[in-house]
């Protein structure tokens, strides 16, 4: 289970269900003078905890579920997110169709406006979250890299520190201490390559299916990029290569990377 794979979206869907589940405990409708139970009661408000509440707790546990399980695995022939925002979608019906078939001589109660605010987001989350960019970014960010230390202040050195190189003259390669009472060994004075600039990590999405390839080098590819997704760029390969990383938590090499769309 890699938590790393959960976005912003799957955020709102965990902040829904436990509103939901704190709605179900609430007064379903409300009367003067009269204490209504909650959804729980199923003898006294009937297809109310089914439709409304244990439809949106399914809802939710699948949209979040399948993000721990390989891309693609179908329950039915439809995948679990599919199945998650069919649920999600009829759940919010159920809670709309609640608010206006209540009695007349009755009053809505809290729970049955948390539950139906919950269970919109929920709904709402499952059907365009993928869409939204800022729901797409990452629940728990990327760790930052670290500062780049000063010229000649690389951790764990200084004179006396013990097991380290002698320094040497900028644009140098370094070369080993000698043994104790030896003399250098002779190397080229070739100019050391430039370090490669800071990369920030970014969100984009590809104009077709494209294939991700391990960052071993294997030919086959551990998985393929579907256009409408946003994927996070981690790191760059090359001139235009990119390490990308699936909402799932899988790495691997993007090849081509014309026509991307940056996030």
């Amino acid at each position: 289970m890699n938590i790393r794979s959960l976005t912003r979206g799957d955020g709102v869907v965990i902040g829904a269900a436990v509103l939901l589940f704190i709605a179900s405990f609430l007064d379903f409708y409300s009367a003067t003078l009269l204490n209504l139970p909650s959804a729980w009661d199923t003898d006294f408000f009937g297809l109310a905890l089914p439709t409304v509440f244990l439809t949106g707790f399914i809802a939710a546990g699948l949209l979040i579920g399948a993000r721990f399980q390989p891309e693609g695995r179908k329950l039915g022939n439809l995948t679990l997110t599919a199945w998650g925002t069919v649920l999600a979608v009829a759940a919010a019906w159920a809670s709309l169709w609640s608010l206006i078939t209540c009695p007349s001589k009755w009053d809505l109660g809290a729970g049955s406006i948390i539950a139906f605010l919950a269970n919109l987001a929920l709904a709402g989350v499952a059907v365009a979250g993928t869409k939204i960019p800022a729901l797409a970014g990452p629940l728990v960010p990327e760790p930052r890299p670290a500062a780049p230390q000063p010229y000649g202040g690389q951790p764990g050195t200084g004179y006396g520190y013990p097991g380290q190189q002698q320094p040497q003259g900028y644009g140098t390669t370094p070369q080993p201490a000698p043994p104790y009472g030896g003399t250098p060994a002779p190397g080229p004075q070739e100019a050391a390559p430039a370090p490669a600039a800071d990369f920030t990590p970014f969100w984009f999405a590809v104009p077709v299916a494209r294939p991700l390839y391990g960052e071993d080098g294997s030919p086959v590819p551990v998985a393929e990029l579907a256009p409408g997704t946003w994927y996070l760029a981690v790191d760059q390969r090359g001139p235009s290569a990119l390490v990308a990383q699936t909402q799932d938590g899988r790495r691997g090499v993007l090849n081509d990377t014309s026509g991307i769309q940056r996030g």
